[in-house]
């Protein structure tokens, strides 16, 4: 129902300026609940106006909780950076995030094209995703579950622009699009049609211009999607280092761990955890000061066993 209401509101509004989207010009009520319309093109139902973006609490926690870092994400539709003071460099610690997990495992690449640019330095300045080759008209798809946070024009480069916030502690960006087929607040699944390509914006030619970025900070995409293969890596290990243009997959550390110390404070005290969404068994075992093996015998699990939310996991005998 969301889908189909956002997109008959693009095609019906007739609306053509842009304006702050904080005062509503209409209001609309739906099976969903009453709607609010604004100006920009945008929309959200009542219920949202109090969402506050944390869609992965385990990681929320993570960072709020590390005091070297002080970062901060919030939810805007009508802006792509939420936060200018998020500074990589303040990250001490590594994080690790795991990107599907049982609640959301779904993922996708979202456009199947050759990739043209990658991330790095490029003419002088830092190209902060990936352009991968399409035509005008090419369906583009969300690469995980998420909301839609942004969907209008970006007039100072990136064209029709998607933003989606994603439950991995995530946010992606699909830049240059033709046409746009989602609205602020709708939430997607992955592999869902979003956009369809084109040639807006800062563009010389019809691509899409892909970016990942954590707490408003650009990653290079390929660290956890392989767009030759075809596949996305279930975990990634978020430092300093892997912010950095021309880094390497697991920059930052001899070993190829990724450098730096564990973000989760050793609870010396608790017996068992409840897993939440972006928990992992290793991440698990830091935050208790043990081992994954020593988690495996306590819990009879093997190594290819999946962690399910909600699930006791115990931590000490």
């Amino acid at each position: 129902m969301k889908k189909l209401l956002s997109i008959s509101l693009f095609l019906v509004s007739g609306f053509t300026g842009f304006s702050q989207p904080g005062v509503p010009i209409d209001t609309l009520d739906t099976p969903e609940g009453k709607m609010f319309i604004y100006a920009n093109r945008t929309w959200e139902y009542e219920s949202d106006r109090d969402f506050d973006g944390v869609l992965c609490p385990g990681i929320e926690d993570v960072v709020a909780n590390d005091t070297t870092m002080l970062f901060q994400q919030f939810w805007k539709t009508d802006v792509t950076i939420t936060c200018t003071t998020n500074e990589v460099e303040n990250m001490g610690d590594t994080i690790w995030l795991c990107t599907i997990d049982t609640l959301h495992s779904g993922y996708a690449i979202p456009f199947h094209g050759r990739v043209t640019s990658r991330f790095g330095y490029r003419k002088g300045r830092n190209h902060n995703g990936i352009d991968i080759d399409l035509v005008t008209g090419d369906t583009i798809v969300a690469a995980f579950d998420g909301k839609v946070r942004y969907a209008q024009l970006h007039e100072k480069g990136f064209g029709n622009l998607v933003i989606i916030r994603h439950y991995n502690g995530l946010e992606t960006y699909y830049a240059h699009c033709e046409k746009l087929l989602v609205a602020p607040n709708q939430e997607v699944k992955a592999g869902e049609p979003i956009a369809l390509g084109g040639n807006t914006g800062r563009s010389t030619g019809d691509h899409l211009h892909f970016e990942v970025r954590f707490y408003d900070n650009p990653i290079n995409p390929e660290h956890l999607f392989n767009f030759e293969d075809q596949y996305v890596d279930a975990n990634l290990l978020v430092h300093k280092g892997i912010f950095r243009p021309g880094s390497s997959k697991y920059a930052g550390s001899g070993d190829n761990t990724g450098g730096g110390s564990s973000t989760y404070t050793v609870d010396s005290d608790a017996r068992t955890h409840k897993v939440r969404s972006g928990d992992t068994l290793y991440g698990i075992a830091l935050k208790y000061g043990t081992t994954t093996a020593k988690l495996l015998h306590l819990n009879n699990m093997k190594e290819t066993d999946i962690l399910q939310i909600g699930q006791v996991i115990r931590v000490k005998p």
